[in-house]
Parts: structure tokens; C-alpha cells; sequence
């Protein structure tokens, strides 16, 4: 089923519009990786299904293949006018030949409070936009009890 491309959702897929973007992959993906959380704080589900590719596996709770999968998934985290969660890249790491990349940082509740980590995998596919190909959270562990 094809997704009903807003303006948005388009413009916020492809970020890489700028010459100091378009010319560096890492800038590129830390750009589209923004762009992607940035969604999730506009609460806008059709913009952030545009940055998941038609084959993307989310692991989660359940391993989500696919867009409509994922979307269908992540419904519930765009239902509410306050974001669960946000998230932010603080490492990225594209391959010497410019078509894949590793995005991965902390992820924070509504208070800024890191309860997770992220790790996506992006590739950039024939139309010219990077999109995740795997995703996965990683709850933050907690600390050992004092003896």
C-alpha cells in the first residue's frame, strides 16, 4: 500500500539538499537522522515512515519487516500530543563507499532522562535518500546494587 507522501514527508526524506550535505555521506545521514527524530517531535507518522525503507526490520518488542509494518507498529508512539521519547545521533559511521551507515546515540523520556539506546542502519537507495534498513533500542541497564 503506497504511503500518501505529504510535502513533508518527501522534503523531510531527502535532507541532503544543501552543498556542504550533499558533498559529505556522514553529514548526509547525521542530517537525515535529525530529520527523522524530528518527526516523532512534530508527531507526524507519514514523515517518519518516509525515512524507513519498503524493506526495513525494526527489532523491538516484535521484528517489524517493512514499512507498513513499522508504521503500523509505531502507530501507537504518535497518538499522544507529548513525544514518549526523542532521540539523537551521536555517532555515525558511513562506509568508504558512500551507500551504507551506522547511526547511533541515546535515546531520552519527556524529562531528558536517557532510558535507552539507539542503533540504526541507513542506506542510501536508488532515489537518492538515505532510509533505515534496521533499527533496534536497547534499554539503558540499571546499576548494580551497593553491596
Amino acid at each position: 500500500m503506497p504511503l500518501p507522501w505529504t510535502p513533508l514527508a518527501l522534503a523531510a526524506c531527502c535532507v541532503a539538499t544543501t552543498t556542504a550535505v550533499a558533498e559529505d555521506p556522514t553529514a548526509q545521514v547525521r542530517a537525515a537522522e535529525t530529520a527523522f527524530a524530528a518527526t516523532m517531535a512534530a508527531r507526524d507518522a507519514a514523515a517518519f515512515a518516509a525515512f524507513v525503507s519498503e524493506e526495513a526490520v525494526f527489532l523491538g518488542r516484535d521484528v517489524l519487516r517493512g514499512r507498513a509494518a513499522v508504521r503500523e507498529g509505531w502507530a501507537r508512539f504518535f497518538t499522544d500530543p507529548q513525544p514518549p521519547f526523542s532521540w539523537e545521533s551521536q555517532q555515525v559511521e558511513v562506509l568508504d563507499s558512500g551507500t551504507l551507515a551506522l547511526s547511533s546515540g541515546p535515546v531520552k523520556d519527556p524529562d531528558g532522562i536517557m532510558v535507552a539506546t539507539f542503533t540504526s542502519i541507513w542506506r542510501l537507495e536508488a532515489d537518492g535518500c538515505w532510509r533505515v534498513i534496521f533499527d533496534r533500542g536497547c534499554p539503558v541497564a540499571a546499576p548494580d546494587p551497593a553491596p
